[in-house]
């Protein structure tokens, strides 16, 4: 497997969808997949203890309403005895599986929830699948609170950075 078999380059540093992920695990579907969260390696005994879709709806900090699908892949982190790490093709399987009953729309916001059975479970985006010593490592980021009345007109404008709940137009909306 070469460094070119996995297609990074519709893939951003920030969240990705389900879709997207399996897509790309696909082209190295025999090799090792490794999640990292929290500055290290999950451990080669991992499960995926749980997986589910959601439909959500709400309004956000500017009134403005909100609809989304989002997926949460819950990973418990263990050792066990003589596991490698999982293959990605497996874990594709695993997802597949799922998708057969619960019809998981490709498109969905991603969302892994992870814990080692001790500590509180932990919320995380996935980003930037990459292939390296003979893995697939998936990073995974804590999953920040994020104002999208905010983030919509960073968008619009292109800019780094603006206070919470910056104008959408040419007047400003306000955090509740």
């Amino acid at each position: 497997m070469h460094m070119s078999a996995l297609d990074n380059t519709k893939i951003h540093n920030d969240d990705i969808s389900l879709g997207l992920l399996l897509e790309t695990l696909a082209a190295a579907s025999e090799l090792p997949l490794v999640f990292h969260y929290d500055g290290r390696p999950i451990k080669a005994g991992y499960h995926v203890t749980e997986v589910k879709a959601g439909q959500f709806a709400g309004l956000d900090c500017g009134a403005n309403p909100e609809a989304w699908t989002e997926i949460f892949v819950q990973l418990w982190d263990v050792e066990e005895d003589s596991r490698a790490h999982m293959p990605a093709g497996k874990f594709s399987g695993i997802i597949g599986k799922v998708s057969d009953h619960l019809q998981l729309a490709q498109s969905a916001k991603l969302t892994f929830e992870v814990s080692d059975g001790v500590r509180p479970m932990q919320l995380y985006c996935a980003s930037l699948p990459r292939l390296r010593d003979n893995a697939v490592h998936v990073e995974l980021a804590p999953r920040p609170a994020s104002c999208k009345p905010r983030d919509r007109w960073l968008a619009e404008e292109g800019r780094a950075s603006a206070a919470c709940c910056a104008p959408v137009s040419s007047k400003s909306a306000c955090c509740a």
